[in-house]
Parts: structure tokens; C-alpha cells; sequence
């Protein structure tokens, strides 16, 4: 369990360089910081578990349930507040969005990261492609047109061109 643990929060951290732009709060690698000390822990507490259980010690055996029942306290703690928190997370990442796609000019390092957003989850702008219209890129286009990234991979020729929205 800590192995996989430790490959979910390097992963997290990992994805994290891509998608930084949209998340300007430092604060958002916290939770995978938080799975890899979770993963440190758990290993230390599986080996006083295997030791007390080999040794057949009963204190050793107490200290290891004790420690799963804080942890386990823990896990449902952090699942609450993360219940709890959830729309704030999602309106700070969504107003983080729309000031990125706000500077989006197709020259940037905000551009490239949201070409490769659109790319990578097939989806164009924050809710869908009219959330480019209130955008500078939209207004310098001659207010017809998106991104190519918005372009549907099977399709041939888009021009990002409003309206075709099925080729978007």
C-alpha cells in the first residue's frame, strides 16, 4: 500500500508541471505531499506491525491498532472536509481558467499549456467553446473563430471556425 501510494503522489506531482499555469496556488501539490508522507508513515507502521506481530508482542500489537484507528480517523476526516470544500475548489480552479485563457495569444507558455489542455482532455475552453468569447483571442480573430486545439482530432480542415461547432 505505501508502494502504490508513493507512485499516486509522484504521479500527481508529476502531472502537476503540466497543468501549473491553471493552478497558480502553490498550495495545490499539498495533497500529493500529503500521500507521500502518508506512504513513509504507513511503511513504518506496516514494519512495527510485522515486528510486533512476529515477536508476538502485545504492546507492540496494541501500538500497531492504535496507530491504524488515528489513521483510519484521519482518512474519514480528510474525505469530509474534502466533501465539504469541494465547490470551493472547483470556482478557484475554474476563476484560475478564465484568467489563463483571458492572456491565451497562441505565443505564450498560458497558450502552449492551454492548447495541451484542450488536446489532452478533447474539450475546448472552461465550460465549452462560447467561453472564447469573452476572450482577446476571440476579439483579434474577428470574433469567429477558437484555438485549433478545440478542433475534434477526427476531423479534416477545421479552421476553429464558430460556426461549425460540430467540427469543435
Amino acid at each position: 500500500a505505501a508502494a502504490g501510494l508513493s507512485y499516486v503522489g509522484a504521479y500527481v506531482i508529476n502531472t502537476y508541471k503540466s497543468y501549473d499555469n491553471f493552478l497558480q496556488d502553490k498550495y495545490a501539490l499539498l495533497p500529493a505531499t500529503i500521500i507521500i508522507c502518508v506512504a513513509v508513515v504507513m511503511f513504518i507502521i506496516g514494519l512495527i506491525g510485522c515486528c510486533a506481530t512476529f515477536r508476538e508482542s502485545r504492546v507492540g500489537l496494541g501500538l500497531f491498532l492504535a496507530i491504524i484507528l488515528v489513521i483510519f480517523i484521519a482518512e474519514v476526516s480528510a474525505f469530509v472536509l474534502g466533501f465539504i470544500y469541494r465547490e470551493k475548489v472547483k470556482t478557484d480552479v475554474q476563476g484560475t481558467m478564465h484568467s489563463v485563457f483571458e492572456k491565451y495569444d497562441g505565443k505564450n507558455p498560458e497558450s502552449t499549456v492551454v492548447d495541451y489542455l484542450q488536446e489532452q482532455l478533447h474539450c475546448c475552453g472552461v465550460k465549452n467553446y462560447s467561453d472564447w468569447t469573452a476572450t482577446q483571442w476571440f476579439n483579434s480573430t474577428g470574433n469567429n473563430s477558437v484555438p485549433l486545439s478545440c478542433c475534434r482530432q477526427d476531423t479534416k480542415n477545421c479552421t476553429g471556425r464558430l460556426d461549425q461547432p460540430q467540427e469543435l
